[in-house]
């Protein structure tokens, strides 16, 4: 579609030159004052109508040749829900078995009425590591995810912005006391707001190895986990990928840290982790790599 439009552009600015170099025929026809006077001007026509040309021809060619290697969408605009949708289902977290699909979690719907103002959630919000043995519920848990990256429209846009609306972030929970939830590694479905089963099993001390042995992390009833599917921005983005997939971390995180604040929960941001060793706790399938944890659970 892009080329197309191109084409068009081109076609048109060819017409206007054809029409304004015309318009310079009919200006040179027209009767000059004198031979001299028509002799000084006519070179400076040519080299005008020569000029026009070159740049016109720069214009066309970079218009095509233009791609997403520079950090511009290479796809139009309306042709964007059909490219996302695509891109969302061909770069899909990998396959589950047949037993796995069946355990979901459905999550309780989210509320939109919060207990405190923004401006007060932004002066509260601190770095909490040190959690309480209490328990989390499906809807807290619910509450979390959908902040982080729940569907706020019928369009599918989410609660943080995303670059061409692409949405390559992936959420994981690693789950250890919640109640009506068994321990184990679910994925969040973000259009369906439940849990998928991935593994079962407490695997909150295997993940906090894998943060460089911070063990205070595996104190938290659950661990958040941010992955991305790289591919689906880098298809429209190209090399400006991991900046706008990075970008787009940080809006779902601090989401999901306000959210926290206003259940009276506490929360923070683990960037120190060894990636392979956490895509191996979580099983993340090729193409999807971990970029945050975010254990929560109340203060202690």
């Amino acid at each position: 579609m892009l080329m197309l439009l191109n084409i068009a552009a081109c076609r048109g600015a060819m017409l206007h030159f054809h029409e304004s170099c015309s318009a310079d025929e009919r200006w040179r026809d027209a009767p000059p004052p004198s031979y001299a006077a028509a002799g000084a001007i006519m070179p400076s026509l040519e080299w005008k109508r020569l000029l026009r040309l070159l740049v016109l021809a720069a214009v066309c060619l970079g218009a095509q040749t233009h791609g997403h290697a520079s950090g511009h969408p290479r796809h139009d605009t309306a042709g964007n829900f059909a490219f996302r949708e695509r891109a969302l289902r061909d770069t899909a977290p990998g396959r589950r078995n047949e037993t796995q699909a069946l355990q979901r979690f459905a999550l309780p719907p989210p509320t939109y009425q919060g207990s405190r103002s923004f401006a007060q959630l932004l002066k509260r919000r601190r770095s909490v590591r040190n959690f309480a043995a209490t328990p989390l519920t499906l809807a807290q848990i619910g509450q979390l995810l959908w902040a982080a990256q729940g569907i706020t429209t019928s369009g599918k846009l989410r609660t943080a912005p995303s670059a061409g609306a692409l949405y390559p972030l992936e959420l994981y929970v690693v789950a250890g006391h919640v109640e009506g939830l068994p321990a184990g590694l679910y994925h969040y479905d973000t259009y369906g707001h439940i849990l998928v089963l991935v593994a079962s099993g407490d695997r909150r001390r295997a993940l906090a190895s894998a943060a460089v042995q911070q063990m205070w992390v595996a104190e938290a009833p659950v661990i958040v986990v941010f992955g991305a599917v790289r591919a689906r921005t880098s298809a429209r983005y190209g090399g400006r990928a991991d900046r706008f997939v990075h970008i787009e971390t940080g809006h779902a995180a601090e989401n999901l840290f306000l959210q926290a604040e206003d259940m009276n929960l506490g929360t923070v941001v683990v960037g120190s982790f060894d990636d392979g060793a956490v895509a191996r706790v979580l099983q993340l399938a090729d193409g999807v790599a971990p970029l945050l944890l975010m254990p929560v659970g109340a203060r202690r």
